[in-house]
């Protein structure tokens, strides 16, 4: 199965200070996202999530393994891969319509100003804006500029969209709206989502799939866990569905005890001893107990030669 986004077997090692070992923060990291999806990365501080951001935007490299997209290998920046930072990162000089304009221009630089602006202008619409596009970022409380921020990443259509905990600073309500609004304009445009949230209950409202990391050192990602709830979701309406709490027990499980369980010492050694290929991680289902075990890795070679990659599932049941 070839993925729209395929990460393959990423690893991120930093080297020691003076006589020190060098600190390998994740290792053999595969997992792929298919074309429209959302999905969410959840795991403890110090794994490696906003590394592995960065690494699919192009801002940093891994030290071994490499990111596909659409077959292409991801080398740098680039505007079909936009990117949502917790601290907004706004133009302050620039008025909030600028800010998304100036983006617009970047990526469309043979529109006119009316293309441009009418462009612009449905965005600062969907993220309800519309009457305070004028103002300033210092002007504009944080869930505003968290909007803007969205809007601009959104205007630009990239290929891949990349939120980095985009509403970690929020207070709950302006959390709950925002989101609530990221999903209507996800569900309008339909583009590909990777996004870090430490928050259970917002990856499972906004996602088709959680991606759950060991504890780091050496981190990995031990499952991808299905969100069998349908959609449209909402934040008032998704507690109350049947499925809601098997996922949910099952992800804070996994952080509370499995995700240190897993990242033992010992037990990294004991599965090396194995010599197995590393694989992409099973696909959970906690609702009905199956798990899509990945058998096998086609790396067509080594993970960094950026060929694509594929695996094979066999479904057995939870234990």
């Amino acid at each position: 199965m070839n993925y729209f986004v395929n990460a393959q077997g990423l690893t991120k090692t930093y080297p020691g200070i003076g006589k020190g070992n060098p600190l390998t923060v994740f290792e053999d990291v595969f997992f792929g996202i298919n074309k429209g999806e959302f999905v969410c990365i959840i795991g403890h501080s110090g794994c490696g999530k906003s590394t592995i951001l960065n690494i699919l935007a192009g801002l940093d490299d891994a030290s071994k393994g490499a990111v596909l997209m659409d077959n292409r290998e991801v080398a740098g920046p680039s505007l079909d891969r936009g990117v949502v930072f917790q601290n907004y990162s706004l133009l302050p000089w620039m008025s909030a319509l600028r800010n998304i304009t100036f983006a617009v221009q970047s990526r469309w630089p043979k529109w006119n100003k009316e293309e441009v602006l009418a462009h612009s202008m449905k965005y600062i619409e969907m993220v309800g804006l519309k009457g305070t596009e004028t103002r300033k970022p210092s002007q504009l409380s944080g869930g505003m500029r968290q909007r803007v921020s969205i809007a601009r990443a959104f205007a630009i259509e990239p290929k891949l969209l990349l939120l980095d905990e985009p509403f970690g600073a929020l207070d709950a309500l302006t959390r709950g709206m925002i989101q609530e609004e990221l999903l209507k304009i996800w569900e309008k445009t339909n583009q590909t989502v990777f996004m870090i949230t430490h928050d259970v209950d917002e990856a499972i409202l906004l996602s088709d799939r959680i991606l759950l990391m060991t504890n780091g050192p050496h981190a990995q990602i031990a499952e991808s866990v299905v969100i069998d709830i349908p959609r449209p979701r909402s934040r008032s309406d998704i507690i109350h569905h049947p499925n809601y709490y098997a996922i949910r027990n099952h992800v804070v499980e996994f952080l509370v005890k499995r995700s240190k369980e897993l990242a033992d010492p010992a037990l990294r050694e004991s599965e090396a001893a194995k010599e197995t290929k590393p694989t992409y991680p099973p696909e959970v289902n906690p609702v009905t107990g199956k798990v899509n075990q990945a058998t096998a890795v086609d790396t067509t070679g080594s993970p960094g030669s950026a060929k694509p990659g594929g695996y094979q599932r066999n479904v057995v049941n939870m234990s």
